[in-house]
């Protein structure tokens, strides 16, 4: 952010207010339009009352801007671009133009999610963060959720920092790596690992760059996917309360007229790639002198190795990435020994933990719910059951958002998306 430049600003809670057991997203934080030099007398001088900050107590909130891209902060000064190079770890000519500017006060963090496209490089500037960060098979540990929706971000319904074990039970098995970036380092975050941002200096800034990688070509129809499931339900559910469930980066239309313009697009330009690719695979085999005749690309047959490597997937357990090559400076950052205040203590000693399921509360849940279907002609079973079973809700209600968690959940969405392009390759 360049002095004197206008920006959004999201504010938050401060650390004494946010120890609450249920993460903080954008859609409970306020928002101000101001100037670096706003944010940074607001920061430092406690005692100011006028600007944009007037109704923010430094004591009681943070400031975050975040997303903030290089090609719209400095459309007028292209030649910082040159200042960020990626080249050092293998991405010759990538430089601020496909970068993003991050800058926060003490506290200011972001809820533990996980990208669904590409890998994610980050500089840290000024200031130093606190990276909490889960493998992808963790997935079922984290709860993931896409309320609030926000284009290619999965959220997780746990507070990482004060975790609630009595909603989230199976969050007591994620592995944790935690790791303090400097300014001068460099994190690189694997795809789809999940991370918990936090400042932990008065002033941080930080450089990011998002890395394209094959996979996200049926990434985006999954997410199309995805966007065009919840718009189109919670729209229903409530058509002019948008804000309570769209995160407010996204600017775009949700009508489902746009949303499905969106999935023909992405799987339009996944079949144009495949097209593509498979141009060059045989144009370089004739440059080798080992072209065979070959059919046309098949994506069908490209979805069935999809398929079949998939088997080898249950539900939540996702293989770990290949190791990146960004070579022997790369340090990886180790699971944490140590656990946040709130995970200390007996809170592991409690008797509940012997009515944990293995496939999570909600699973569990869903399982006393069939059984009482089945066996309803037995009141007095289905009673014995209930009262056998600690955590059976006195009455029952699925909300919208239960049956999005169902529908948009990763693994469901990959499903979906592997199955329409095979419908269309057919």
């Amino acid at each position: 952010m360049a002095a004197g430049s206008g920006a959004t600003t999201d504010t938050g809670p401060a650390a004494g207010a946010g120890e609450e057991e249920v993460p903080q997203f954008e859609t409970s934080c306020s928002y101000v339009e101001a100037t670096i030099e706003e944010f940074l007398t607001w920061n430092y001088d406690h005692s100011t009352i006028s600007g944009p900050f007037r109704d923010y107590d430094h004591s009681k909130f943070w400031a975050y801007a975040d997303y903030k891209y290089f090609v719209s902060l400095f459309e007028d000064k292209t030649d910082i671009f040159q200042d960020v190079i990626w080249s050092d770890f293998g991405f010759p000519g990538r430089n601020g133009q496909e970068s993003t500017l991050w800058i926060g006060s003490l506290g200011a963090h972001t809820p533990c999610h996980l990208d669904s496209y590409g890998c994610n490089l980050v500089f840290q500037v000024q200031g130093r963060k606190r990276w909490h960060l889960f493998p992808p098979e963790d997935t079922p540990f984290l709860y993931p959720t896409r309320i609030p929706y926000e284009e290619s971000s999965v959220f997780s319904k746990v507070n990482v920092v004060h975790p609630d074990f009595k909603r989230f039970p199976q969050f007591q098995k994620a592995q944790r790596h935690v790791v303090s970036l400097s300014p001068g380092q460099v994190l690189f975050v694997p795809r789809h690992w999940w991370h918990y941002v936090e400042s932990i200096d008065p002033v941080t800034v930080s450089i990011n760059s998002w890395i394209e990688l094959e996979e996200d070509h049926q990434a985006r129809v999954e997410e199309a996917i995805t966007r065009m499931l919840v718009c189109a339900l919670k729209s229903a559910e409530d058509p002019h309360n948008t804000r309570a469930w769209l995160n407010p980066t996204e600017v775009e239309e949700i009508s489902h007229e746009v949303n499905c313009r969106y999935l023909n697009g992405a799987v339009s330009a996944l079949f144009d790639h495949y097209r593509t690719s498979k141009v060059v695979e045989i144009q370089e085999l004739k440059a080798n002198g080992e072209y065979m005749r070959k059919e046309e690309l098949n994506v069908q047959n490209l979805m069935e190795v999809e398929r079949i490597g998939s088997q080898n997937l249950t539900l939540g357990t996702v293989k770990q990435e290949a190791a990146s090559p960004f070579g022997p400076d790369l340090i990886p950052v180790v699971p944490s020994s140590e656990k946040p205040p709130s995970e200390r203590g007996d809170i592991f000693e409690n008797d509940d933990k012997d009515f944990v399921g293995k496939d999570g509360e909600h699973f569990g849940k869903l399982r006393c719910i069939k059984r009482q279907r089945k066996m309803s002609k037995s009141e007095n079973a289905v009673e014995q059951i209930a009262s056998n079973h600690p955590t059976a809700p006195s009455q029952t209600f699925i909300s919208t958002d239960d049956v999005l968690d169902c529908l948009v959940n990763p693994q469901v969405t990959k499903i979906v998306a592997q199955l329409l392009i095979q419908g269309k390759s057919l």
